[in-house]
């Protein structure tokens, strides 16, 4: 589906502030006379959440949803309350806050701004908090967008599309004991006479489903087809005064899920969890799926150890420059579009760890440089281009792309430009990981994984020369993202088709350089530009600091030889030359100095990942194929919060396409 976004009319508050009307529905966003106490009246007092969030143990999480996002008023009040509680109680430094939200239309950014500019004139104590909201603020395609704000250990998912169809593609897998639940729903919709489809039973329904007790519900309505609603799906439900002026709203709970019990007189704080030393995560392989692994279970609160037999990037995932630029599709398939959600998902974290990793690591994770698709294998057309937001996709006049790229004496008319496109330097990334306080690397040959039920055992040497001493290590859990070696730790891990990939190189003169494009480029294989770091050398041989000019890459199936091939130095410039032959001129044919790097990329045969459970506390993050650092980062996510019980932000169907047991993973592949 597509978003439309919200129409909207201004009118004048209480206090002389623009404040957003609905155009569709005729309704205030929020209060005329005060949002913010509004907000703070119906959602938090009455979900308990001063209290409730006030008696989280270390590395429990606690999940509000929300349907009607809006302008975010509801999310800045609870992440400010959030934010108060930590600075209070040190022991919240470790739990964890999860926000869900629906909006099927949404404001654009411009209005987001403007309504919430009132918000800061009169609280200025919002306005940092405004400030990375519109920040972080994804463009406005159907499916779910995960913000994350690692300093204040919040998650925010806004799903994007019509809240009933949201909240069913919500995943509960069934293959998993321990099942994610909401803690406090924010009904927030319009009233119901202005839009009925928020309070549908079709709405009640999941909210059924995703409830447990305990669960809160706190709505500004108090009209009967929402006490209905709310008691159809097993709350308990209670009209009290409302905010301001009005009369009445309600709250309600679930006090006993699935059973009858008598009514109870108030809602009930969740009791906090016996506190518990943090679980201890192994991860096999330290490429750049084991690393995005490591981040995103540190942030969780365990104690990671990261395992691989050589060195961290030592695979296929060590390349000087990995470019983050996706594989577009139809605007209408986005939302379950692999390529599309890692993208928006990369894009920004990315930009965010590079913000709040060590100060000290000089060298930045993300390079932004928009790329320039020719759209030579391209899903989409330039007609279809037109569907997206500009700032995700658009096309450029001849004359603008010819000045973007430097290339001037062909036609680029055929063009499709990512602005938010980069080049991510994987030696930045793996430094600003490996100082997590939280995440240990160790040189370890595994030869042995054994799930006990309780922790698993992990035997190996610390010398691949000495494998006679054998060492074991014990953890909660162990995760298994060795690439096309996989297969060889675990009997359910699938055995992938082997891709053999050489990236090349090579320092252009000045004259050279002034004659290559300017930005990357994809075509039938890619290039860039780069100006290499110190540490580049530490895994590739790079000639700091002169410029480099890198293109790739190659793909031969079925081979696993490391060795750097001159027939791939050729195979990497004949399609850059097919692409633009004005650079035949330009590009070296004497491959002497050039320079590469092989990896062997593990590609399954519907071109998704293996994320997930192979047995109890064994699991699988691998299968990136050549796009590990978009596809990682995502992935990464969802294991987490498979591994933690929590709401993924990728829908159910998303899901079962990466299950280590899908169907298409039952048969071996054919040579």
């Amino acid at each position: 589906m597509t978003i439309t976004p919200a129409a909207i009319t201004w009118q004048t508050d209480d206090l002389g502030n623009e404040v957003p009307v609905s155009a569709l529905f005729g309704d205030v966003y929020f209060s005329n006379s005060d949002g913010l106490c509004e907000s703070q009246f119906v959602f938090i007092d009455h979900n308990d959440l001063p209290n409730r969030l006030a008696k989280l143990a270390p590395n429990q999480g606690f999940t509000v949803a929300e349907i009607g996002f809006g302008t975010g008023l509801n999310l800045l009040v609870l992440w400010q309350l959030w934010r108060q509680l930590r600075l209070n109680n040190p022991r919240l430094a470790k739990s964890r806050l999860q926000f869900i939200t629906t909006e099927k239309f949404p404001l654009t950014k411009s209005d987001l701004a403007k309504a919430l500019a009132s918000i800061a004139n009169r609280a200025p104590e919002f306005r940092g908090l405004i400030d990375q909201l519109l920040a972080a603020y994804p463009p406005l395609l159907a499916g779910c967008h995960r913000l994350s704000f690692f300093e204040d250990n919040l998650t925010v998912d806004i799903w994007l599309g019509d809240a009933a169809q949201s909240l069913q593609s919500l995943a509960q897998p069934d293959s998993y004991p321990s099942k994610p639940f909401i803690d406090a729903w924010f009904l927030d919709g319009f009233a119901p006479a202005c839009n009925g489809d928020l309070w549908a039973q079709a709405i009640f329904t999941q909210i059924e489903r995703l409830s447990t007790t305990a669960t809160t519900a706190a709505t500004f309505s108090a009209a009967g087809v929402v006490k209905r609603g709310l008691q159809s799906a097993g709350f308990l439900v209670k009209k009290v005064k409302g905010f301001g002026k009005k009369r009445e709203m309600i709250t309600a709970i679930i006090e006993n899920c699935g059973t009858e019990t008598q009514p109870q007189s108030q809602l009930q704080s969740l009791s906090p969890s016996k506190t518990k030393p943090p679980p201890q995560s192994l991860i096999i392989g330290a490429g750049v799926s084991g690393l995005m692994a490591a981040w995103a279970l540190a942030r969780r609160g365990h104690q990671v150890t990261l395992l691989d037999k050589t060195a961290p990037l030592a695979g296929a995932s060590g390349n000087p420059r990995a470019l983050l630029a996706p594989k577009m599709t139809p605007i209408t398939h986005v939302s379950e579009h692999l390529h599309s959600l890692a993208y928006f998902y990369s894009s920004q974290f990315y930009r965010n760890l590079d913000q709040v990793a060590t100060p000290s690591l000089v060298d930045h994770i993300v390079t932004p440089t928009g790329t320039l698709d020719l759209l030579t294998q391209s899903n989409v057309d330039t007609e279809q281009i037109k569907a997206y937001p500009d700032e995700v996709a658009t096309t450029l006049a001849n004359k603008a792309a010819q000045n973007l790229s430097g290339i001037f004496s062909q036609d680029l008319t055929e063009n499709l430009f990512l602005p938010k496109s980069a080049l991510i330097n994987p030696q930045a990334l793996k430094s600003a990981i490996l100082a997590q306080p939280n995440i240990e690397f160790k040189k370890f040959l595994v030869q042995d994984i054994k799930d006990h039920g309780q922790n698993v055992i992990v035997t190996g040497c610390l010398d691949e020369n000495d494998a006679a001493t054998v060492v074991t290590l014990t953890a909660d859990n162990v995760i298994i993202c060795a690439g096309f070696e996989s297969h060889l730790l675990h009997p359910k891990m699938f055995n992938c088709r082997k891709i053999r990939g050489q990236l090349s190189w090579f320092s252009p003169t000045a004259a050279q350089l002034a004659k290559l494009p300017k930005l990357p480029l994809k075509y039938n294989g890619y290039c860039a530009p780069f100006s290499p770091t110190k540490k580049d050398g530490e895994i590739s041989p790079v000639n700091y600091p002169q410029p480099q000019f890198l293109l790739g890459a190659s793909f031969d199936r079925n081979d696993e030889g490391l060795d750097v091939r001159n027939l791939d130095h050729k195979t990497s410039r004949d399609k850059l030359i097919a692409a633009l032959p004005e650079l035949d001129a330009v590009i070296p044919t004497v491959f002497d100095n050039w320079q590469a790097r092989v990896g062997i990329r593990a590609q399954t045969p519907d071109y998704h990942p293996i994320v997930g459970k192979l047995s109890d506390n064994i699991w699988s993050l691998t299968a990136m194929g050549s796009k590990g650092y978009a596809f990682a980062p995502l992935c990464s996510e969802v294991l987490a919060d498979l591994i933690t019980d929590s709401f993924v932000p990728i829908s159910s169907l998303m899901l079962s396409k990466l299950d280590p047991n899908r169907a298409r993973l039952q048969m071996p592949l054919q040579p």
